[in-house]
């Protein structure tokens, strides 16, 4: 049974916290649904004032994200590169911190309440996998903090898909 820790330090050990928990969530599992599955759940557990977490995948014979395991609303299934929040994300393999979705050009609204969007590309060996998604229904919500620990938290991920 896997329990998750309360996270009541510094934002930066929290996260650390929280990766090696991922790692040891991930353990000795191949199965790339599963572990995208648990990496989405144990997030949501974490993180609080959001609304949506979750994985799109690059299919590679649309070139589309495809929604993947997530906790939320139900959510846009495709998403082309470049379109988007998660499909320009993708497709410059950058990660993306959105203080404002509604300001960004040709953001896709699958859910209305989302007002803030971090998009963390997954590439392996130079090769793009997918984004995290993550939204939140407020504002501004997620800054460089977040940004470099989420980049580490899917770097742990990586290994394991």
């Amino acid at each position: 049974m896997f329990s998750v820790q309360q996270y009541s330090a510094d934002r930066n050990k929290a996260y650390s916290l929280l990766s090696k928990q991922l790692e040891a969530l991930l353990e000795g599992e191949t199965n790339e649904t599963a572990n995208l599955a648990n990496a989405s759940a144990l997030l949501n557990q974490f993180l609080d004032r959001v609304n949506w977490v979750g994985f799109y995948t690059l299919e590679q014979e649309s070139n589309q994200l495809v929604l993947g395991p997530f906790q939320g609303l139900p959510a846009c299934v495709r998403i082309p590169l470049g379109k988007g929040v998660c499909g320009t994300s993708a497709q410059n393999q950058e990660t993306l911190v959105v203080e404002d979705v509604h300001q960004f050009p040709g953001h896709i609204a699958c859910d209305a309440a989302s007002q803030s969007e971090i998009v963390i590309p997954l590439v392996k060996n130079g090769k793009l996998l997918g984004v995290l998604d993550i939204d939140s229904p407020e504002k501004g919500r997620f800054d460089n903090v977040d940004r470099e620990n989420l980049e580490k938290y899917c770097e742990v991920l990586l290994q394991y898909i």
